[in-house]
């Protein structure tokens, strides 16, 4: 009878585990739709390349190095993992299976570098873009990753980030920004005199789909991340995890809804867009410990923070097509510096030291990256290329033909 109960709970944990999975890969189809929607109709086709080839990419990475480096027999409070077998072994007294964790953590790491993809659209080589992802995916995701999931040093310092505010977002945003300056703004994004000149999106009901794809998605980013479902405990934490994600989002998109009104006297879509999104990374740092309450006030902020981080972005020449920045970097950061309100053991100066190595070490490792990409290859098409669009350029299939002279 015994071993029939742990045999239920380790299919259950291990079916639940992959359903998560399955929602955060979900998430995917949300940032190719809010990519194209955010972007202009000659550059559709090219981001959509982009997000399903970096799933890809990430997913291939991801099995034959990054989760290697990431969990396979690592040792507990160090800066290097060792390096295991591919995947491992299953333990004798695991609680789910091997391959579903492996799936699970698979998809976490092509959302990190899907944010990577709404930040330099528009005016970046698909195929730099594509030799980059390699290097993101197999290497320095996996490696700040060991540095807390996988038991390294940043867990040993007291670093907490529950579902990856940091690890996932803040590190994804960390990897944009030094693209992003390496390669400079759209041609007409700002004057000489200073001005900004918005660039409009090209078709708002799918950056709303997009959104909303994520906002769903989420559910098992960070409900998954609880592990396990199986008993009344865990079931019960994984409840509250999914109310506060929820609440962190609504409360996100009411805030820059509210801002957006405040500042421009309009609904700027773009910005409840980006306000839920600003909710959602913000609680994702600490969603099982927060009551609804404050999980509805961090979303709240993370949404007036959000606009004005765009706004500061814009006023610093930083051009961000999407705001993959402010929401992932920015709030990503937030997120994490608030943990300690809500979870026993966490501080204020061990939350800073994490966030501070995350974003330090992905900043830089992806600046040679992208460095020595752009001494070789090229990161920027030519303004010719940028002025047709992407479409023709680098796929020769445009999205929306029967628009076209």
């Amino acid at each position: 009878m015994e071993n029939t109960v742990l045999e239920l709970k380790f299919a259950l944990d291990t079916f639940y585990f992959l359903i998560s999975g399955v929602l955060v890969m979900w998430m995917a189809a949300g940032f190719a739709m809010l990519e194209a929607g955010l972007v202009r109709s000659k550059n559709t086709t090219e981001i959509l390349t982009k997000n399903i080839v970096l799933y890809a990419i990430a997913c291939t990475m991801f099995l034959l190095v990054g989760y290697n480096i990431m969990y396979v027999d690592n040792t507990a409070g160090g800066w290097l993992p060792s390096l295991g077998g591919l995947i491992g072994t299953q333990a004798a007294d695991a609680n789910h299976s091997l391959e579903s964790d492996f799936f699970f953590q698979v998809v976490f790491v092509a959302t990190a570098m899907s944010i990577v993809s709404g930040a330099v659209a528009e005016r970046m080589k698909l195929w730099a873009f594509l030799i980059f992802s390699v290097f993101l995916t197999g290497f320095i995701y996996p490696l700040e990753g060991y540095w807390t999931w996988g038991g390294g040093f940043l867990t040993e310092a007291g670093f907490s980030d529950f579902a990856g505010s940091g690890i996932v977002h803040m590190a994804g945003a960390a990897a944009a920004l030094s693209a992003v300056i390496l390669l400079g703004a759209r041609k007409g994004k700002y004057g000489k005199d200073g001005s900004i000149h918005p660039i409009p999106g090209s078709n708002m009901p799918l950056a709303t789909l997009g959104t909303l794809i994520l906002w769903m998605g989420w559910f098992g980013f960070n409900g998954g991340s609880q592990l396990l479902i199986s008993d009344a405990e865990n079931a019960t934490a994984v409840g509250l995890i999914f109310l506060n994600t929820n609440a962190a989002a609504a409360t996100g998109a009411i805030a820059a809804l509210l801002v957006s009104k405040l500042k421009w006297g309009k609904a700027d879509l773009t910005m409840v867009l980006n306000g839920a999104l600003a909710g959602l990374v913000a609680i994702t740092a600490a969603p099982d410990s927060p009551s609804p309450l404050l999980a509805s006030m961090i979303g709240l902020v993370a949404g007036v923070i959000v606009v004005y981080s765009i706004i500061t972005f814009d006023k610093l020449k930083i051009d961000d097509p999407v705001g993959a920045l402010s929401v992932h970097g920015v709030c990503g950061l937030f997120g994490l510096l608030v943990v300690p309100l809500s979870k026993e053991g966490t501080t204020f100066a061990s939350q800073l030291y994490g966030a501070a190595v995350i974003f330090g070490f992905v900043f830089a490792a992806s600046w040679i990256v992208w460095a020595v990409i752009k001494a070789t290859m090229g990161i920027r098409v030519t303004a010719e290329e940028e002025e047709t669009g992407m479409d023709l350029h680098d796929c020769g299939v445009e999205a929306y033909p029967e628009f076209t002279d």
